[in-house]
């Protein structure tokens, strides 16, 4: 079984600068994975084409169980409102989504506000560092038949912003905790190497270096679990793709 984790960055290429669903579709299909995370997702931006991103990734790969959790509502770069991770609003919004082949039987959504000060951040397609501030964060967890029966997966996308993402990962954990097990957490927390390990206590399915993707240095994106203590990891990969200034990460696991 392959789990992944992706951090697409609303699909825009970072050599040229612009969104295609071709492109989309393109790194979808490369990851080929059972159960997917995905961060910076858009639905309704007009930047990307008014695009249902979460939607697209789950047709490429015939995944029919999928959500898509807003963070916020609102054009993305123009003032926004915190979403209902659990809503189903109209209109344009930013959020993370979780695309599964097998088959779910409940969601959960958790929210976070934003952090209340900017940080200075390298943003993919301007020069320099540029002052950025956060947005609400949320979880979205999956609880999903497996070959052992239910398990839960959790994607998420934490601040950027120090001790807010520890805080929030922290809180996740206490969350998941009455969640079938094992219990799986993938997404971009925005923690270097071995901290959400140690922040968290459940292990690390992968450690290997994600971002930038031309040129990996550092991990951002991982993959935890808890309470899997029957299963081996076959393999770990990070996946350099058309899009995004993430690598992809995925970990084959056997069950």
């Amino acid at each position: 079984m392959r789990f992944g984790t992706f951090n697409i960055l609303h699909g825009m290429s970072v050599s040229a600068g612009t969104v295609h669903e071709d492109e989309l579709r393109a790194a979808a299909a490369g990851l080929d994975a059972d159960v997917l995370a995905l961060q910076e997702v858009d639905r309704g931006q007009p930047r990307s084409q008014k695009a249902d991103q979460a939607a697209i990734v789950a047709g490429v790969l015939d995944a029919p169980w999928w959500r898509y959790a807003p963070a916020f509502n609102g054009v993305a770069n123009q003032p926004f409102s915190p979403a209902d991770p659990m809503s189903d609003r109209p209109g344009p919004s930013f959020g993370i989504a979780l695309v599964s082949r097998l088959p779910v039987l409940r969601w959960y959504g958790r929210q976070f506000p934003a952090a209340p000060i900017p940080m200075l951040l390298t943003v993919a397609g301007e020069r320099g560092v540029t002052a950025v501030r956060d947005h609400p964060r949320v979880a979205l967890a999956a609880v999903i038949v497996g070959p052992d029966g239910p398990f839960t997966v959790i994607s998420t996308h934490l601040s950027f912003v120090p001790g807010w993402n520890v805080r929030q990962l922290r809180s996740i954990v206490r969350w998941a905790s009455g969640m079938p097990g094992p219990r799986f957490l993938l997404g971009d927390l925005n923690l270097p190497g071995r901290v959400p390990g140690a922040v968290s206590r459940w292990n690390q399915l992968a450690r290997v270096p994600t971002f930038p993707s031309w040129r990996p240095r550092v991990q951002w994106d991982h993959a935890l679990c808890d309470g899997f203590g029957n299963g081996t990891v076959r393999s770990v990969s990070t996946h350099r793709l058309g899009i995004s200034d993430h690598a992809a990460l995925t970990v084959d696991l056997d069950w």
